[in-house]
């Protein structure tokens, strides 16, 4: 694995014999949901490092905090980790990108334990769209699939891709989600401009 994790960072350098620095960005993915028996709020947070103009690839910390109050029953629990991301970006248009995170989770997805937290790996591929507007923020939104879907992952609750037999019962659901993130160029505007040509 980390190899594969090595060689998804190191590929936009082995695409181009030379590799051009084109500034940097920073990615916010957030995420807010509530009702009266709890909720959840967190989000993702990139740095993109920009390479021969259409590749945006660095590193990706994510925190998530849950609560509940089922039946007077109240908890909390975070999910929280790090992660490596490439995306390639088309013609101010489209983007192709793998993201893979390792999160501390107390899910399993069989049975709730909070205190026996592990660690669950995710790599997600996908593609999407990809729209820059006036060198003031970067929108980026996809549709991704979970590769490793692994049995602990905090995403499992939010696949939204089911599968019905003829009478209408689920009896498979893809490990697909959707994300939307923004991205803010970092630097001042004179280094946006001549990094521009």
């Amino acid at each position: 694995m980390k190899r594969f994790i090595l060689l998804l960072i190191s590929f936009p350098l082995f695409c181009y014999s030379q590799v051009a620095f084109n500034g940097s960005e920073l990615g916010i993915e957030l995420y807010a949901g509530a009702s009266s028996l709890g909720g959840s709020v967190g989000g993702d947070l990139k740095y993109a490092a920009i390479l021969n103009e259409n590749w945006a690839v660095g590193p990706s910390f994510r925190l998530q905090r849950t609560w509940s109050n089922n039946l007077g029953q109240k908890m909390g629990f975070s999910v929280y980790g790090g992660g490596v991301y490439a995306h390639y970006r088309i013609k101010n248009t489209l983007f192709v990108g793998a993201e893979y995170e390792l999160l501390k989770s107390p899910f399993n997805f069989i049975f709730f334990n909070y205190s026996t937290k592990q660690w669950a790996s995710t790599l997600f591929l996908g593609a999407g769209f990809s729209r820059d507007f006036n060198h003031k923020i970067r929108v980026n939104g996809g549709i991704f699939y979970d590769v490793i879907n692994a049995e602990n992952s905090p995403f499992r609750s939010s696949y939204s891709v089911r599968i019905k037999n003829e009478m209408g019962q689920v009896v498979r659901i893809l490990p697909m989600i959707y994300r939307i993130t923004f991205f803010f160029p970092l630097g001042g505007k004179e280094k946006q401009r001549n990094n521009q040509y």
